[in-house]
Parts: structure tokens; C-alpha cells; sequence
């Protein structure tokens, strides 16, 4: 019985080829978008999971607060002296490991130069708490000597090609050769660190880098990732909890009061690995994170999309119920039972259902590296190969099948054969009604998708083009190598290019976060008033508000004409309101202490956007170092202002200049405007990939529209025959046979249009600075379906209209 039913299902494919290619396309799309985002979610649930003990793993995190408890800083890092002084604490630790970055740094083996930012130091229980697959050597003891490293493959044979890396040396930021003691298999894609080198932590006891003691007293200095390995299951609530009381039995700063207690100032917390790429989101990570809010919102759009898809196979196979009337008539004349043709109908379902997901697989496999390109998701048709996602799959036809088909089959299994046999086949109104519901659940779907992705690409237009209070065009950064007479060596020299126009040194550049800050106090006579604000500072030199064009709204920049501006400020619109003066004039010339040193403001810049649209303003000092650099702050980044009629000459005058200066460092630069774009990836994939889906959610939902206005069409096309000869013209014709379409459309939009303005307002609320969500956005969603809708319809309408009427009405 089985296999007449397979039989008679491929008969019936290959007889209705046109309305069978349709059903087939339609599911082959909407599975192919299923498969895609099932990729991509099966991608981002599995970050650091190739870890052997990644449930029992957990980084430590640092928040800080104001004295009221209001958090200002969440950091993914610690102090280095938590490691060994929780290690101790709680016995219960099996590991623990810090990891400190090295930012960018150059490398050199033999006339090899190049920067690198991929190193880490890490002790030696890195490998005990991640799982390193060594190559060559011990990993047991690679980490153990100091000045010894090991690498990935890939970084070993950039280096030293063809050449054994195993105990050759490679030299580090023109100061230290390190000797090649390990290499290991690069970290997977879905891991939310990859180091490639892992320089030893006991390197950094040595005085010239970092000194024992700062690793055993620093605790200002947050640089330090720290992971713990904990037995399976462990309370780690209750570790949590005792957390206040570490603090404030081992933080001690100097010049703080006898009573003190530093759990009032910052907490520890506990992070577990797993939740780190989807879940964490704080303002120092080693790198950029996913986002479990776009996994939900992806599932949602392939659940979506797989709906539509199934709605339309309902609606086109009832669409074509007239063509089989005759068919299921005589199956019931000669003995089939309802449920015999039910299991037909079904078995037809479940065929064109894994018809299509063979091609889907085969499409999904065809357009993965088209979406890598897309979207640098980095995902791979192998995430698939995984026994349970194997089962589900085989099992999805069955699934998805007798979802669409039941529908169908019930339907066409309650025809009367009397009837049907005579040519007499009237569709109930109920059953009319229950698929225009479902011709209004895809249009709303496919109108939310639009004014999704509208409202998206207006606030990245909005976010790009938005002033930032300062100029960002033709600024080339890069890191800062010079000591201050070898700086002032290469100003002059690179400023005898015309095209050259402002350079100035930082510690920071805008486009990156701002995460340092000081207890600040103002002055009222001689007597000191702590300010319960948080006020993050920059170190900066005369020359880098011009660089940047910055404006000042009251007083005056750093200037070399005045010796004492090493010990005064220049604060932003932002923090003078915090401090307590109503205007910017009202700053100049006040004092305040920052950091425990006292100084002058001598000016106020007006705001700009420092960091990306998703923060607010934060309230900012400019302070130069020397008299206040206790904390070892110095100018990191270099910024420089050039011409924008000769671009690649200035750069070429600098590059000249570097490398007289510094030939053991190579010249490597960004353009500032490219940094602030790349603040925006995640928002730019987010677009491109809601326009897909948009168009493909719109185009399927046009099918369905396709199925249903044929069905409609089929059952009216004596009454278009009667209206023709009656004189009726084709305009009249097709409005009349629209008019019913374009009302779902208009329901479909009254439905959707609050849904997608309430999705797109919570959206907006992660960036500070946002658009207003316009009505005409709604309007324009709802009119593009409209407009689609008609155009769909048309083609079956005008074709109705300009049939024959006589072969419509000789059968009666």
C-alpha cells in the first residue's frame, strides 16, 4: 500500500509540474533559510565548548561603583594579585590561570619584521584550564622558565617557514628574545580567545617588564584575565557570596581611611565560561562577542520563514483541490476510506518535503561562504555533522510534511464523490477563512520584516552621519613607540610636509572605550568636596585637541607657552555639569583634585562622541602625565592630521620618518573614520541579513498569495464569465477579484505595524544616541505590501479576465 501511494504521489508531482515546482521552490527556500540560521545558531551556542573542562570553568570579573552604588566599570579582567591570593582562600579551586594581552607588538626572526597583536603571557596552568593541543613539545612545561613561548602552527611557519621552530629564538618588541619551547593546533573559530603566541607569566616577574612586587601589590591595574577550574556542580553562589569579605580583608589602598572597606568601591563575580560570548558583555573583553538577543531574533525569523513556507503548501495544494476533485471521487467510489486518502495526501506532502530539503542542503551548502563573506560569521556546513542535529533533519520532512499537508488532506478527503463526480465543488466559507487568516499571519510576518530592516539601516545612516563634536576625517592612528625627545624628533620632521597637518599623543584615541578614572574632589577656598561622580580621563599633549579639531567651549588648550599646565585639566561640557558648575565659563580657573592631585581647569572642550553611539557622553578629563602618572599611564596611541589632496605622500613623509626612528618597529596605521565603522559591524551584518530575509519572507509570502488567489479564482471563474458577457471590462474584472487579497493585506499590516514598532523601540534602546521611529515608515511597509500583493494577484486576475467566457459557461 506504501509504495502505490509513493507511486501515485510522484504521478501526481510530475502531472501538475508547474504548481508542484512552485510547492517544492517555496519549501526549498524556506528550508534553506532554516538551514542557514540553524548553522549559525548551532555556531554560536557551541563557543568554547572544545574546552575538555568547559562546565567547570569560570573567568572572575570586577565591577566598581560609586560611593551611592551606582556601577560605573565591568570589567572582564582583575588585578593580578586576586589569582594567587584566591587560589589560597578557597582550597577548593583546582586551577586558576591569568592571561595579560600584549596589545600590538612587533616581532622579529632575522629580516623578518612585522606587528603582532595575538600575544598573550599566561602561566603555566593555562594549559590545565584550556585545552591546548600541542604539536611540539611539553605543554606541561613550555610556560615554566621564563623568556619562552609557544605559538600556533600557523604563526610558527609565518616565521620561520620550513624551518624546526623548536628552541629558536624570536625577539619581542625590540627588547626580549623569547625561545620557541611549544606549538600548538591554533584555538577553534568558536572560542572566544586566540592566542597566537602564549608568552610565560614568569617572564613578567623580571623588574624591566612588570616586577614581582606589582604582581603581588598592584591593585588598580585590571589587565588580568583570570580563570578558575572548580570540581563539577560547584556552589559557586556561595564563593560569590563570600567575596566581600576577600576584599575587604586583602585591598588595601594607600591614603585610604582606617575604615575603609573596598567591597563599598568594586565586587568580584563569577563568569562562567560558557556564558561568556553570548552573555557577557562588559566594557574590557578580550574580543568582540555574540549576542543572545540575535540568536532568539534569528530563531524567531527561521521559525518564521518555515511557517510561511508551510502555509503556502497548504494554500496551493487546496488551490489545486479543483484538478483532483474527480480523482478523489473515484478513489471513494471504488472503496477508499477517508483515511486512506488522508495517508495519500500526506505521503504526497512528506515526498515533495524531502524533496526539498535534499536541496536545500545542497543550496545551504552552495551559499555559506557567500553569507562568511556577508556577514565574517566565520560558519561551516560541518556544524551540522553532529548525531542529534542528523536525527532532527531526517526527521524534519516527516515533521514539516505533515504539518503542511494535514491541512490539504483533510480538506480534499471530505469531498463528496456524488458530487464532485457531477462537477458540483463549493467551498464552505470557514474553509475559505481559515487559509485567509493564513495569507494574514505571512503578510504580517513579511511587514515587520520590512519595517525592520528600514529602521535599521536608518539608524546606522543616522550613527554615520551624526556630527561626533569632532573631525574624524584624514586622522591616521597608530601605536606610539617614541620617547619624548624622539617624538619631538619625528614631528619635525614629518611636519615639513605641507600635507601634514596637526599630530598629538594620547593614551587613548577616540573609537575606543574609556575605562580610566579617579576619585576626583572640587575646591571651595582651601576645603576639598568629593564629587560622587565618575569622571574617565585621557592623558593627552598640546597637540591632540587640534588634531582631532575638537572645540572649546570656554578657556584654552594645554600650551607649551605656559610651564604649569602640567598640573592643570582641560574637562569636557559633561563633567563641568557633573562637578557642579553651570556653565563652562564657570570651569576656567577652578580647582580640583584628580586622583589626589590638585590642579587648575584651564579649559572646557565641547562634547563629542568618544566612544561608539551606544554609550552616553561620559564626563571626561584631559590630564598630561608626569606630575600625576602614578599608575604608569603613558601616550600609547599617536594621532595625525593630513591633508586630504595628497594623502599618500604625507603617509609616505611619515613612513619615512618611523623608520629612521624606530627601524625595529614596523609602520603600520588606520584611518580613525574606518575604526568608528568597525564599531558598527555587528549592526551592518544585522541589516544585511534582515534585508534577505525580508525579501525572501516577502517572496514566499507571495506565493501563498499566488496559491490562494488561483483557488479563489478557480471557484469565481463562472461568475467572471457572467460579469464579461453582461459587459463588464477587465479593470472592473481584476478590482473586483482584488479587492478581497488587498484587505487581508490591510489587516495583515494593522496587525503588524505595532508589533514592528514595539520590537524596533527595545531594539533602539542599546544605543544612546538613536532615531525617532517615523510614521511614514509604517506607511511605506504597508504600502509596499499593498503594491506587491496587487502585482501578485494581477497575474491571475488579468488572466481570468481575459479568458473566453464561453469556455467558462458552455458546461452549464
Amino acid at each position: 500500500m506504501l509504495k502505490n501511494y509513493l507511486r501515485s504521489a510522484v504521478r501526481n508531482i510530475t502531472r501538475h509540474k508547474f504548481i508542484s515546482f512552485i510547492n517544492i521552490f517555496g519549501l526549498t527556500i524556506g528550508l534553506t533559510c532554516c538551514m542557514l540560521i540553524l548553522i549559525y545558531i548551532v555556531n554560536e551556542l557551541s563557543y568554547d565548548k572544545y574546552n575538555t573542562n568547559a562546565r567547570d570553568v569560570y573567568r572572575v570579573t570586577r565591577s566598581f561603583n560609586t560611593v551611592d552604588g551606582v556601577q560605573t566599570l565591568f570589567l572582564g579582567s582583575i588585578a593580578p594579585p586576586f589569582a594567587p591570593l584566591l587560589k589560597n582562600e578557597f582550597p577548593d579551586i583546582k586551577k586558576i590561570t591569568r592571561l595579560r594581552g600584549n596589545g600590538v607588538i612587533s616581532m622579529r626572526y632575522k629580516d623578518k619584521l612585522l606587528n603582532e597583536n595575538g600575544s598573550y603571557f599566561a602561566d603555566e596552568n593555562f594549559v590545565d584550564v584550556f585545552t591546548v593541543k600541542t604539536i611540539e613539545g611539553d605543554h606541561k612545561t613550555a610556560l615554566s622558565d621564563p623568556f619562552t613561548v609557544m605559538m600556533t602552527e600557523d604563526m610558527a611557519r609565518k616565521y620561520f617557514g620550513n624551518e624546526d621552530p623548536m628552541n629558536k629564538e624570536i625577539r619581542l618588541g625590540n627588547r626580549f628574545n623569547f625561545k620557541v619551547t611549544g606549538i600548538y593546533k591554533p584555538f577553534p573559530a568558536n572560542a572566544h580567545l586566540h592566542p597566537e603566541m602564549l608568552l610565560s607569566f614568569i617572564t613578567l616577574k623580571d623588574s624591566t617588564l612588570y616586577g614581582d612586587k606589582q604582581l603581588h601589590t598592584n591593585w588598580g591595574n585590571n589587565d588580568f584575565y583570570t580563570y578558575m577550574l572548580l570540581p563539577p556542580n560547584y556552589n559557586v553562589e556561595h564563593m560569590e557570596s563570600l567575596f566581600p569579605a576577600f576584599l575587604d580583608k586583602y585591598v588595601h589602598f594607600p591614603g585610604q581611611p582606617g575604615n575603609f572597606r573596598e567591597s563599598q568601591n568594586s565586587k568580584l563575580h563569577i563568569q562562567k565560561l560558557l556564558d561568556i560570548h553570548l552573555h557577557s558583555h562588559l566594557d574590557s573583553e578580550i574580543e568582540a562577542n555574540g549576542d543572545i538577543k540575535r540568536v532568539y531574533i534569528f530563531s524567531a525569523i527561521a521559525l518564521f520563514i518555515l511557517l510561511i513556507a508551510c502555509i503556502n503548501y497548504m494554500n496551493l495544494s487546496t488551490a489545486r483541490s479543483a484538478l483532483r476533485a474527480r480523482e478523489i471521487g473515484i478513489r471513494k467510489v471504488i472503496g477508499a476510506q477517508r483515511k486512506e486518502i488522508i495517508t495519500q495526501f500526506l505521503s504526497e506532502s512528506v515526498l515533495i518535503t524531502f524533496f526539498s530539503l535534499i536541496l536545500a542542503l545542497v543550496l545551504t551548502w552552495l551559499l555559506i561562504p557567500f553569507i562568511n563573506g556577508l556577514s565574517n560569521l566565520g560558519l561551516n556546513f560541518s556544524s551540522l555533522y553532529q548525531p542529534g542535529l542528523l536525527l532532527t533533519i531526517l526527521i524534519l520532512p516527516f515533521f514539516i510534511g505533515i504539518l503542511s499537508g494535514i491541512y490539504p488532506a483533510l480538506f480534499m478527503s471530505s469531498f463528496k464523490p456524488v458530487k464532485v463526480l457531477k462537477g458540483i465543488l463549493k467551498i464552505g466559507t470557514g474553509s475559505i477563512s481559515f487559509r485567509k487568516v493564513l495569507v494574514v499571519v505571512q503578510f504580517s510576518v513579511s511587514i515587520v520584516l520590512i519595517v525592520a530592516t528600514t529602521i535599521v539601516f536608518q539608524q546606522l545612516s543616522y550613527i554615520q552621519q551624526k556630527s561626533l563634536g569632532f573631525d574624524k576625517e584624514h586622522v591616521i592612528t597608530m601605536s606610539n613607540p617614541f620617547s619624548n625627545s624622539q617624538f619631538e624628533t619625528f614631528k619635525n620632521e614629518v611636519t615639513k610636509n605641507a600635507g601634514v597637518k596637526e599630530m598629538g599623543r594620547s593614551s587613548r584615541i577616540p573609537s575606543g572605550r574609556l575605562l580610566d578614572d579617579r576619585d576626583i574632589s572640587v575646591f571651595e577656598g582651601s576645603k576639598s568636596q568629593p564629587v560622587k561622580a565618575d569622571v574617565k580621563y585621557v592623558n593627552t599633549d598640546y597637540g591632540f585637541i587640534p588634531t582631532f579639531g575638537m572645540k572649546m567651549a570656554a578657556g584654552r588648550n594645554f600650551s607649551r607657552d605656559f610651564g604649569t599646565d602640567s598640573n592643570n585639566y582641560v574637562i569636557n561640557t559633561a563633567a563641568a555639569k557633573v562637578l557642579g558648575w553651570k556653565t563652562s565659563e564657570n570651569a576656567v580657573g577652578k580647582d580640583l583634585a584628580y586622583g589626589g592631585v590638585r590642579g587648575k581647569v584651564i579649559g572646557v572642550v565641547s562634547d563629542f562622541h568618544f566612544e561608539s553611539m551606544h554609550q552616553s557622553i561620559i564626563p571626561l578629563l584631559f590630564r598630561m602625565p608626569g606630575h600625576n602618572n602614578s599608575g604608569g599611564e603613558n601616550y600609547d596611541r599617536l594621532s595625525i592630521k593630513i591633508a586630504g589632496n595628497n594623502i599618500n605622500s604625507s603617509i609616505n613623509t611619515i613612513q619615512q620618518a618611523w623608520q629612521k626612528l624606530q627601524p625595529e618597529t614596523p609602520f603600520e596605521y588606520t584611518f580613525l573614520d574606518e575604526r568608528f565603522q568597525k564599531l558598527y559591524d555587528s549592526e551592518q551584518q544585522q541589516g544585511h541579513l534582515f534585508t534577505i530575509f525580508s525579501f525572501i519572507a516577502i517572496f514566499i509570502a507571495c506565493l501563498g498569495l499566488f496559491g490562494l488567489s488561483a483557488f479563489t479564482i478557480s471557484q469565481r471563474i463562472k461568475e467572471i464569465g457572467v460579469r464579461k458577457v453582461l459587459g463588464a471590462s477587465i479593470p472592473q474584472i481584476v478590482t473586483e477579484l482584488s479587492k478581497d487579497f488587498l484587505k487581508l493585506v490591510l489587516i495583515a499590516s494593522v496587525i503588524a505595524l505595532p508589533i514592528a514598532w514595539y520590537t524596533m523601540s527595545k531594539w533602539l534602546l542599546d544605543f544612546a544616541f538613536r532615531i525617532s521611529i517615523q510614521w511614514w515608515v509604517f506607511v511605506m511597509a504597508g504600502v509596499i505590501a499593498i503594491v506587491i500583493a496587487f502585482v501578485t494577484i494581477s497575474f491571475q486576475s488579468i488572466k481570468a479576465a481575459t479568458a473566453n467566457p464561453v469556455k467558462s459557461l458552455r458546461s452549464e
